[in-house]
This record gives C-alpha cells, structure tokens and sequence, in this order.
C-alpha cells in the first residue's frame, strides 16, 4: 500500500511544471542544509529531494530533445548552429550563401 502512495506523489510530481520542481527542491534542500532536522524527517526531505531532482532532469532531458528536432536540417541530417545574430543582420554571410543556392 506504500508503494501505492509513492507512485502517486511521482505521478504527481510529473505533472507539475518545471519552475515549481526546482523551487521546492531548493527549499528541500535549504532545509536539509540547515542541520535542526531530526534524522528521520531528513530522510523524508531526502526522498522527496531525489524524486524532484529526477523529475527535474527528466524534464530538462525531454526539453534538449524537442529542441534538437527542433534545429535539425532534415535534408543533410546535420544539426544547425542557432544563431539569432544571423537572423537580425539582413548580409551575414550565411543570408548571403543561402541566397546564391536560390
């Protein structure tokens, strides 16, 4: 039945956006830091700790993916260097090589 209770909070834990993983688990933390817990109460902050690190680079994990998709030149399947400088400046050299192939 425990273990029940844990998949939950994980489930839970999933579903929240990721600014609100990373601000508890810095109070998590900052208590855990502060030594005036007992040792069992810290276990309990540790657990959580570890399941919103977790949860924490899971989400960061997913984010790189959909960003490499994202930038991926899918004729030559070589991944593009982003540049917003290449963008506002209308005769970079890369607008300028872009507009020879046309």
């Amino acid at each position: 039945m425990m273990d029940m209770k844990k998949e939950v909070k994980s489930k839970d834990l999933e579903n929240i956006p990721f600014e609100k993983a990373l601000e508890r688990l810095e109070a998590v933390v900052e208590k855990m830091e502060s030594g005036k817990l007992p040792l069992d109460e810290m276990m309990k902050y540790f657990e959580e700790g570890s399941a919103l690190s977790t949860v924490c680079e899971k989400k960061l994990k997913d984010l790189e993916k959909k960003i490499e998709i994202l930038v991926k030149d899918g004729q030559e399947g070589k991944w593009k260097d982003f540049s917003a400088s290449e963008e506002e400046v209308p005769d970079s050299p890369a607008k300028k090589d872009e507009d020879s192939l046309l």
